[in-house]
């Protein structure tokens, strides 16, 4: 019986040995087949049973995690193309000219978010959209890195509308009656044509109308143009009437900068006769023309009840610019500064402020010529000084044009009176200043916190002094610390949405012969614009 050499069985076990190996890896591959298959089918049905909510919760993770991520990366976008539709009138220029450069200058997706909710505001500053809707796509795919943005406004169906009211000034003790009509973006571009019919019981009546065309790609800055007729009747406060035929332009207006450019004929009469000599002097007709620069910053939360922030205006006006004899030539400047300063309880605010103004004439022989009289400071009236900024004009408790430089009237010959049966013109100043000092609170009732009423109580002071007619000689610190008038007192505050009324007790600390000011309940109506 044959026996194989050791040698030729360990070959052959060697041979076996290898070959086990190779038929496990086709099974073990064989196996992570049919295991890849297994999970995609399982991954099928699975995706197949999901119902539409979880795929909706599932979507929605999908997107907060990546509003995150944008959120909190700083992620790369350009525009790439800004589309504009359904301005079936409205120029497309128009509607460009406000976005498009915002829009551009933003280069990552946070600023383009910014970029995108002030193009908006703007375009529906502009009054001519019922809606606007601004959607943020994604560039085509051969420009990555781009977003394109869809601007879709609807554009207002009613162009003409108008508005009528009755208003009343407690402190000059006048009624008007007011109604304008306005139509809006009439040729495409965003124009805005109005007119306007005051009439005033006892001061002013006024009828006017105007244009005015925002910014696009003809225009660098947006302009203006308004012809008024105005009648003001200060003869119970001044003894004059005035009447102004005017023609006023804006120029420039950006941002915090305005400049416009006005042409007036003014009037000045007297039907009672009785006027004083500083105001007889200036009866007749005179022509105005002037240049006019204002800046303005307000950062104040509020104009109805300011808690936090300041407010700074200031205003410089060139007048004589037209070569005629009859042309007025002055030089008047004023500013406005506000403050308010939280205090931590009940809503309480510290407001305080301080206005100045000046004018002064220019040209030959200007030290001895008296400035023109409407366009010199009258202070008083009961108007809040903490919501408005319009110069040096209110000290509350005193009647309007109530406070500073006075002169007697000329005696009524008929009745055969004297002068002081006449009573006095008060001729205003050519350097006024005024503070004030404002503390508002809530009240403790719930039902008036939510309503917004709450209460304040106050001080002021003004100034009111000459300095044309070479009268600046006379001048002196000591002099400007006695003119000083002033009043103090509290009162309850109701705003609303157009205007602020105050219900205040007035107390006058400090107040000259021939002032008129006078302590009591005092009501008083105030808006900011």
């Amino acid at each position: 019986m044959e026996t194989q050499p050791e040698s030729d069985q360990e070959s052959n076990q060697t041979e076996s040995a290898t070959s086990e190996p190779e038929d496990f890896e086709e099974f073990e591959e064989d196996d992570n087949d049919d295991n890849e298959d297994d999970f995609e089918q399982e991954e099928g049905e699975e995706a197949e049973s999901m119902t539409a909510e979880a795929r909706m919760r599932k979507n929605r993770a999908k997107m907060e995690s990546l509003i995150m991520r944008l959120s909190k990366e700083q992620v790369p976008v350009r525009v790439h193309e800004v589309i504009i539709k359904g301005n079936t009138k409205t120029k497309g220029s128009l509607i460009e000219s406000e976005v498009e450069a915002i829009l551009r200058d933003a280069t990552r997706f946070q600023q383009l978010l910014r970029a995108a909710s002030v193009a908006n505001a703007r375009l529906q500053r502009l009054g001519v959209f019922d809606s606007v809707s601004i959607t943020l796509d994604a560039g085509p795919p051969e420009v990555p890195g781009t977003a394109n943005v869809v601007i879709e406004v609807s554009e207002a169906k009613n162009l003409l509308n108008g508005e009528i009211g009755i208003y009343t000034k407690p402190e000059a003790r006048s009624w008007s009656l007011e109604g304008s009509l306005k139509l809006k973006n009439l040729f495409g571009f965003g124009d805005l044509w109005d007119g306007s019919v005051a009439y005033g019981w006892g001061q002013a009546s006024e009828v006017s109308t105007g244009v005015s065309l925002p910014k696009f790609k003809v225009l660098a800055t947006p302009m203006s143009a308004r012809i008024s007729l105005l009648s003001q009747d200060w003869l119970n406060f001044s003894s004059y009437r005035e009447q102004v035929l005017g023609l006023s332009l804006g120029l420039l207006s950006s941002g915090n900068h305005d400049v416009s450019c006005n042409l007036s004929w003014r009037t000045l009469k007297d039907p009672s006769q009785m006027s004083s000599d500083t105001v007889r002097r200036q009866l007749g007709h005179n022509l105005f023309s002037a240049l006019k620069y204002a800046f303005k910053v307000d950062r104040r939360d509020s104009l109805m009840r300011p808690t936090r922030g300041h407010a700074f205006i200031y205003t410089t006006q060139i007048g004589g610019l037209f070569p005629d004899i009859r042309s007025l030539r002055l030089i008047r400047q004023e500013f406005d500064l506000r403050y308010a300063i939280p205090l931590g309880f009940y809503r309480a605010a510290l407001n305080f402020g301080i206005s100045g103004g000046l004018v002064f004439p220019w040209g030959s022989g200007y030290m001895n010529t008296p400035s023109y009289l409407p366009e010199r400071f009258f202070i008083g009236g009961n108007s809040s000084p903490v919501c408005s900024l319009r110069g040096p004009t209110s000290v509350l408790g005193f009647r309007a044009r109530g406070l500073g430089p006075a002169e007697p009237r000329r005696p009524d010959n008929s009745d055969g009176g004297k002068p002081d049966d006449s009573g006095m013109d008060h001729i205003g100043g050519d350097l006024a200043l005024t503070a004030f000092a404002d503390l508002s609170f809530d009240l403790p009732l719930r039902a008036l916190r939510e309503a917004g009423i709450h209460g304040h109580v106050f001080a002021c002071t003004g100034s009111l002094n000459k300095l044309t007619e070479n009268a600046y000689k006379d001048f002196s610190f000591e002099k400007l610390r006695d003119s000083f008038r002033s009043s103090a007192g509290f009162g309850i505050i109701v705003p609303t949405k157009l205007f602020r009324m105050e219900v205040n007790y007035c107390y006058i600390l400090k107040q000259n012969e021939h002032d008129q000011g006078k302590s009591g309940v005092k009501f008083s109506f105030s808006s900011p614009l």
